[in-house]
């Protein structure tokens, strides 16, 4: 049994935006901060190469968990 992609409504939706030039300058300002942050971390404060991959990581997950939790608001209010 086949299902034919004319049969589901949802595939004719419009196709998704595409992501703005600010977001993707945000994303690699973002990244940058984590690289800074790993980088003052293991060489300035000198706690570890495992411990400042960790914090930089830790800090990366939180910023992606805030990320995904404005946009949830944002599509929300749609």
């Amino acid at each position: 049994m086949t299902v034919d992609r004319e049969v589901i409504p949802e595939h004719d939706q419009a196709p998704p935006d595409e992501v703005s030039r600010a977001t993707v300058i945000a994303y690699a300002v973002a990244a940058t901060l984590l690289v800074g942050w790993f980088l003052f971390g293991w060489l300035v404060l000198r706690q570890g190469f495992v411990d400042s991959v960790g914090e930089s990581a830790g800090a990366g997950f939180a910023l992606l968990l805030v990320i995904s939790v404005v946009g949830t608001v944002r599509r929300s209010r749609r």
